[in-house]
C-alpha cells in the first residue's frame, strides 16, 4: 500500500514537472515573440501623391518659359511634341514640327540681348488626354542696346502621351498698340526674330 502511495506522488510529481516545461516553454515562446522586432515602417518613405494634371501642367509651361529666355532648346523641346504647329504671326501657313520652329527661334533670338517673359492669368483646363491653358505675356529685352518690349496671349494646347503632357499646338498673338485716329503708331524695332509665341521675323521668339 505504501508502496502504491510512492508510485502515485511520484507520477502526479513527474505530471506536475511536465507541465511545468510545457508553461516555461510557452511562456519563453511567447516572450522570444515579444521580444521580436517589428519591420521598421518609419524609416520608409510614404508612397508620392499623385500630382494633379492642372499642377503638372502650370509647372511644364513655366519650366517651357525659363528654357526660351536662357536660350535652353532641349529645355522646351521636353515639353513639344515632335509635331507639333505653330501659329505664324506673319500672316503665313502654320509651322510644322518642333525641328522647323527651332531653326526660326534660335535665328530670332541672335536679335536680342537677353529676354525676359513674365506671365500672367493662366488657365488650364483638362478633358480626358487633351488640356489647354491660356495666359497673358509681357516680354522685354534689348535690341541694339535698346529697350523693347510687347505683350501678347497664348493659348497652347496639350496631349497626354504616358505620364507626360507635351504642347501639340502653340497660338501666340502679340497685342499691337492702338494709336488714335490721325496719330501714327510708335516705330517699333523689326529684329529677326518672334514674339513670345510667335514664328515671324517682327518680334521676339514666340515661348
Amino acid at each position: 500500500m505504501a508502496h502504491n502511495m510512492i508510485k502515485v506522488a511520484g507520477f502526479r510529481s513527474c505530471l506536475a514537472a511536465m507541465m511545468m516545461l510545457v508553461l516555461t516553454c510557452g511562456a519563453l515562446a511567447g516572450q522570444k515573440h515579444k521580444n521580436q522586432k517589428e519591420p521598421d515602417n518609419a524609416s520608409q518613405p510614404p508612397p508620392a501623391l499623385p500630382v494633379p494634371d492642372t499642377a503638372q501642367i502650370e509647372n511644364d509651361i513655366g519650366e517651357m518659359l525659363g528654357g526660351f529666355q536662357i536660350g535652353n532648346a532641349e529645355l522646351m523641346h521636353k515639353h513639344y511634341a515632335d509635331n507639333a504647329t505653330f501659329v505664324n504671326g506673319d500672316y503665313g501657313p502654320l509651322v510644322f514640327g518642333w525641328q522647323n520652329y527651332l531653326i526660326q527661334y534660335e535665328q530670332a533670338r541672335n536679335s536680342f540681348q537677353g529676354m525676359q517673359v513674365v506671365r500672367r492669368n493662366t488657365y488650364i483646363f483638362t478633358e480626358g488626354n487633351f488640356a489647354w491653358a491660356s495666359y497673358q505675356w509681357e516680354f522685354s529685352s534689348l535690341v541694339n542696346g535698346k529697350p523693347y518690349s510687347v505683350v501678347g496671349q497664348t493659348t497652347l494646347i496639350f496631349k497626354k502621351v504616358g505620364d507626360n503632357w507635351l504642347i501639340v499646338h502653340n497660338h501666340t498673338a502679340p497685342i499691337c498698340p492702338v494709336c488714335p485716329a490721325g496719330q501714327e503708331p510708335a516705330a517699333q524695332p523689326t529684329p529677326s526674330a518672334q514674339a513670345p509665341g510667335q514664328n515671324t521675323p517682327s518680334a521676339p521668339a514666340k515661348p
